[in-house]
C-alpha cells in the first residue's frame, strides 16, 4: 500500500510524513489514564522558548503537582537533559513520570500546566510535544521542520479507535497544529492529504 518511502508533504518549510496523514488515531484517555505523563525513558521534549514559560506560571501550577514533582523541579530545575542531548521536561526519579503531572481524587492523569489553562489561570496550555502528540517534530539544517509519526504500544488503543472513528492523525491534531502553524498551513495540508488518500487507497 502506498509508495515504497513513502510520500513527504512539504508545506513552506515544514515536512509532513505520510503516516501523519494516512494513520488514524484518536486518543483513548479512558483506557490510558494519561500513561504518556508517567511512562518512557525521559521527559517530553522542551523548545528553549517554552522554559520561561514554565518559569513564568510555575507558582500558578505548581500546587496541582504532587510532592514529588515540586521535589524533581527543586533538585533539577525547570528542565533536564535527556542522554541524546535534549532538553526535556523533569521526571520523578523513583517512577519516571513528569513532575508537571496532576492526579486527581480518581488517581486519573493529567497535566498541571493545561489543568489550569482550562480553569482560566494560566495562558500558556503546556508543551508543543505533548499537544502535538503522538507527532514528533525534527528540526532540520536550514530552520525547516519535519513532522513524523511516533508510534508507542502505549497509545496502541488510541490508533484502534482512531481507527473505529475513522479519524486519521491530522485530523485529530487539528487543533495544534493550527494553533502552532496558522490556518493556512492546516488547509494546504487537509489539500494534501486528499491527493495523498486518494493515492492510498488506489495503490
Amino acid at each position: 500500500m502506498g509508495h515504497p518511502f513513502g510520500t513527504i508533504v512539504q508545506i513552506g518549510d515544514i515536512l509532513v510524513s505520510e503516516d501523519v496523514i494516512v494513520e488514524y488515531f484518536s486518543c483513548d484517555y479512558a483506557v490510558c489514564k494519561g500513561k504518556c505523563c508517567i511512562e518512557g525513558d525521559c521527559g517530553a521534549p522542551l523548545e528553549e522558548s517554552e522554559l520561561d514559560e514554565i518559569e513564568r506560571n510555575y507558582e500558578v501550577f505548581s500546587p496541582l503537582m504532587s510532592e514529588k514533582g515540586r521535589e524533581a523541579v527543586d533538585a533539577k530545575g525547570f528542565f533536564e537533559i535527556d542522554i541524546e542531548g535534549d532538553i526535556v521536561t523533569p521526571v520523578v526519579p523513583a517512577t519516571q513520570e513528569c513532575a508537571y503531572t496532576h492526579f486527581d481524587a480518581e488517581g486519573n492523569c493529567l497535566c498541571a500546566i493545561e489543568k489550569r489553562f482550562f480553569e482560566g489561570k494560566c495562558p500558556w496550555r503546556k508543551p508543543q510535544s505533548c499537544w502535538l502528540y503522538p507527532i514528533r517534530i525534527t528540526r532540520l539544517t536550514g530552520g525547516g521542520q519535519a513532522l513524523n509519526l511516533h508510534r508507542w504500544d502505549i497509545c496502541r488503543d488510541a490508533f484502534e479507535k482512531g481507527k473505529r472513528e475513522k479519524v486519521r492523525v491530522y485530523q485529530f491534531l487539528k487543533g495544534p497544529l493550527t494553533a502552532l502553524y496558522g490556518e493556512e498551513f492546516y488547509e494546504a495540508l487537509c489539500a494534501a492529504a486528499e491527493h495523498v488518500l486518494a493515492s492510498v487507497e488506489k495503490d
